[in-house]
């Protein structure tokens, strides 16, 4: 066998190990991170009295910079016993909702969130893998070039009035609507008072199929259809 022909099948055995090795760091490491749930992420200024917006609560109030929504779903490597957390998110979110009541309490109504699916951007990290490949393969299941936009309307919610003077818990029942298809949802959120600002953060937890998504077809990685919707809202009072 000539110099030549070794040095090049040295060479080539030497890249399958690599693409190998590359692939076992990936699918069979425990090598991997993801964020943090979303929760209220801002600092409310410490005063001795109440936080509450100089115009007042109630009137119109719209989504401002700094809010971020997106979703987080589990998936198995083949050959792994325990599930990472796919994690991906956007700041495309828009919407608004209108405040009534007082001292006693607040009555918030016409609650509408849209977030942008074409910008979602994977934030979790496994070793020897670029995870925003995953984001084309997500794109392609929720249709974005149809479906550009997921919706969240709420007809109205209660919110305890002590959210003047820290954070407070709020459910509510509402409607999403994904790829085109609308289902009732419960949505449970914190909501607190930041400056002249409101922050709400919460979750919506869903099962994909029931709104015509199958769960991405990725080699060697099985993904659970249930998943959770995440959001970090802020909202600023119109003037």
């Amino acid at each position: 066998m000539s110099k030549r022909i070794v040095i090049g099948a040295t060479a080539g055995l030497a890249a399958l190990a690599l693409v190998g090795g590359g692939a076992y760091i990936y699918y069979f490491s425990g090598l991997r991170t993801s964020p943090a749930k979303l929760g209220l992420t801002a600092t409310p200024i410490a005063t001795s009295t109440p936080a509450t917006p100089s115009t007042g609560f109630a009137g119109t109030w719209t989504v401002a910079s700094g809010s971020v929504a997106g979703y987080r779903v589990k998936e198995l490597f083949v050959g792994q016993t325990s599930k990472h957390e796919a994690v991906a998110r956007t700041s495309t979110v828009s919407g608004g909702l209108t405040v009534s009541g007082g001292s006693t309490g607040y009555l918030v109504s016409g609650i509408t969130i849209r977030v942008g699916l074409a910008d979602l951007q994977s934030k979790d990290q496994v070793a020897g893998r670029d995870v925003s490949q995953r984001d084309g393969v997500v794109s392609r299941q929720l249709d974005v070039q149809q479906f550009p936009t997921a919706s969240l309307t709420v007809v109205s919610a209660s919110v305890p009035a002590a959210v003047a003077t820290g954070p407070v818990d709020v459910t509510a029942d509402g409607k999403l609507t994904i790829h085109g298809v609308t289902k009732d949802v419960t949505v449970t959120a914190k909501a607190q008072v930041v400056g002249d600002k409101v922050e709400v953060a919460g979750s919506i937890a869903i099962n994909m199929t029931d709104y015509g998504v199958s769960p991405p077809q990725v080699p060697f990685v099985t993904v659970d259809s249930a998943l959770t919707i995440e959001f970090d809202v802020f909202l600023t009072k119109a003037a």
